[in-house]
């Protein structure tokens, strides 16, 4: 049975081939590639802005997973979506059906986490953590004071709708929000208790939540443990050298080696 089966992909390889022509062929494997998944499960990446989420990205992406970003997500209108409430509308979409690893918005949105756990029964969920202080000046410097992005959805991600519907009600000619844009247009000086409060707080019902319904399904590690790839390579079963070392979406390191993305 393995032996014909192995004789019928030869042979569909070479019908293709001939089809296609041996360079449409091989363009066509390189694409497909990109999109086979390791194993058999999803993986959300719920952490907050600012916590190496694009790290952890490229960290799968690296180690062969079809990894959708805040490219795919803007492209999609995902972030829209959520807001609707649609969820549906995400789950239909081509790129989130072919990609594996979900980086950022809207998968680190209030509550979201709590519905793909039960809406995909088999995924896996990642969430690093630091230190507030450090989030939050992180945040701060990201676009000089500015909220990351669409400030509309930004305010009820960090609880700030009250306050964006007052200055929406000032008719301020220079607040103007878009549904579709990154505006950025609120300020995050003077919020920075606020903003660590929250973030503090979503983390701990995060870690509460998973140890409820299901403490082996989600990866969660500081951002400042210098082990932490080789943690969660041992967590997703993907063997990581102790000197592999990632760093942002610019540069992986290991050993001696560098590469750039």
């Amino acid at each position: 049975m393995e032996k014909g089966s192995g004789y019928a992909k030869g042979y569909l390889i070479l019908l293709l081939k001939g089809i296609l022509g041996p360079r449409r062929y091989a363009l066509c494997k390189r694409v497909a590639d990109r999109f086979r998944w390791k194993g058999s499960h999803r993986v959300f990446v719920i952490s907050y802005q600012r916590t190496g989420t694009t790290s952890v990205a490229d960290f799968f992406r690296y180690h062969g997973y079809p990894v959708a970003s805040v490219h795919h997500a803007w492209k999609n209108n995902w972030h829209r979506h959520w807001y609707d409430g649609n969820f549906e509308a995400i789950f239909k979409s081509l790129d989130f059906k072919c990609c594996q690893v979900f980086q950022d918005e809207p998968f680190y949105y209030p509550e979201f986490y709590k519905y793909l756990f039960h809406r995909f029964p088999k995924a896996r969920f990642v969430l690093f953590d630091r230190n507030a202080d450090a989030w939050f000046n992180s945040m701060h410097r990201f676009k000089n004071g500015k909220n990351l992005g669409n400030t509309r959805i930004e305010s009820k991600v960090y609880r700030r709708e009250q306050e964006f519907y007052e200055m929406l009600d000032n008719n301020n000619s220079n607040f103007m929000p878009c549904n579709t844009s990154l505006d950025r247009l609120m300020e995050l000086s003077g919020h920075e208790r606020h903003y660590k409060q929250i973030y503090e707080t979503r983390n701990r019902e995060v870690m509460e939540f998973f140890s409820e319904h299901g403490p082996d399904r989600l990866f969660s590690c500081s951002l400042e443990d210098s082990e932490k790839w080789q943690k969660m390579g041992t967590f997703f079963n993907i063997k990581v050298p102790k000197d592999f070392e990632m760093h942002s979406n610019r540069t992986i390191k290991k050993g001696t080696e560098k590469i750039k993305m």
